[in-house]
């Protein structure tokens, strides 16, 4: 595909064109960086490093409710995603595309979950390749990633001083380029060499890293271990870490009925990190303390994941290092396992 260029004087034009969407680019909330839907170009944000939460919220929602009913009727009626339209999901890192890739394998699995997968139907990802690591905590290297990654990504921007270079990866990115093509130029032939090095250059400012090799077969062996109690002391069990994950997906579902028999069935996030998460019916709770809930967590990632869809899911955006309000770090957590 050949490779186009937007000129940055240009893009609040194309910004203005792919409003016809349900646009959602990251904006300046206070201090904190957020992907919002933005019907002003002005609006948009793009000299950051990564968002404080992933975009992962416009294809699986915090909350959304899957059907409405009445008390004692048997008609429900159910959300139909659709009417929520096209969305294009404008300026997203490689990392956190690579994270929806990732958890696509887990709603379609077992069971095809309608909401999440026709919400991805409709959705276009455009990224922004890290030119320079967003976070000293970085490790995307380490999981198969890379700053300039194109996994799950439809249309890749690269900054190359006054413009993006514009890489088409998938029919979805072809069709945006299409509607961009008046604000869209020819790239200099020299510009696929440059973004390669630039690409290399990233990769080489990366200072964390793990080997993963032989971790998740390493985990059923420790389980346990008294590393778990250790790591886990500090933890607050606030959540953070799986809410801020691009890759965590727990999620509860409850139905909320109002004093006039009306309701709604709903799904929203959760943390196996909170107590309650794995409390039976009848009182008993296999993961009773933070150790247990830590194990899991742990296990989740780099062993059930790996063992049912042959991918690590994680993907070393260090979000749950850089905002863990107790400074544990996974890498810590995972050298430990190493050495175990």
């Amino acid at each position: 595909m050949a490779l186009k260029k937007l000129s940055k004087e240009k893009v609040g034009e194309a910004l203005a064109e792919l409003s016809k969407f349900r646009l959602i680019a990251p904006a300046k909330s206070d201090d904190v960086v957020v992907f919002k839907q933005i019907s002003d170009p002005a609006e948009a944000y793009l000299e950051y490093g990564n968002s404080t939460v992933p975009p992962k919220k416009f294809a699986f929602p915090q909350t959304e409710t899957l059907f409405r009913f009445v008390t004692g009727s048997p008609d429900l009626t159910a959300k139909n995603v659709e009417e929520e339209g096209t969305t294009v999901i404008f300026g997203l890192r490689p990392c956190d595309a690579r994270a929806m890739a990732i958890v696509d394998k887990l709603f379609s699995w077992d069971f095809d979950d309608p909401y999440y997968l026709k919400r991805r139907e409709l959705t276009t990802l455009v990224g922004m390749a890290c030119v320079e690591p967003p976070s000293v905590n970085c490790f995307c290297t380490s999981l198969g990633g890379s700053p300039f990654g194109t996994e799950g990504l439809d249309l890749l921007l690269t900054d190359m001083g006054d413009y993006y270079l514009v890489e088409a990866l998938t029919d979805k990115g072809e069709k945006l380029e299409e509607t961009l093509s008046s604000q869209l130029e020819d790239a200099p032939a020299d510009d696929e060499k440059k973004a390669k090095d630039m690409a290399a250059a990233s990769e080489g400012k990366i200072r964390r890293s793990i080997n993963t090799e032989g971790i998740p077969e390493k985990l059923p062996d420790l389980w346990e271990n008294g590393l778990w109690k250790k790591v886990s002391a500090a933890c607050l069990g606030c959540g953070i870490c799986t809410f801020l994950c691009p890759t965590c997906h727990c999620f509860d579902i409850q139905d909320e009925v109002e004093e006039s028999g009306e309701g709604r069935r709903c799904r929203m996030w959760d943390s196996c990190m909170f107590e309650e998460y794995t409390v039976h019916a009848s009182g008993h709770n296999p993961r009773p303390t933070r150790k247990e809930r830590t194990r899991n967590r742990i296990n989740h990632k780099y062993s059930y994941y790996p063992a049912h869809f042959d991918v690590i899911a994680c993907v070393g955006c260090g979000r749950c290092i850089n905002l863990c309000p107790v400074n544990i770090d996974i890498l810590e957590i995972l050298d430990q396992v190493v050495d175990a």
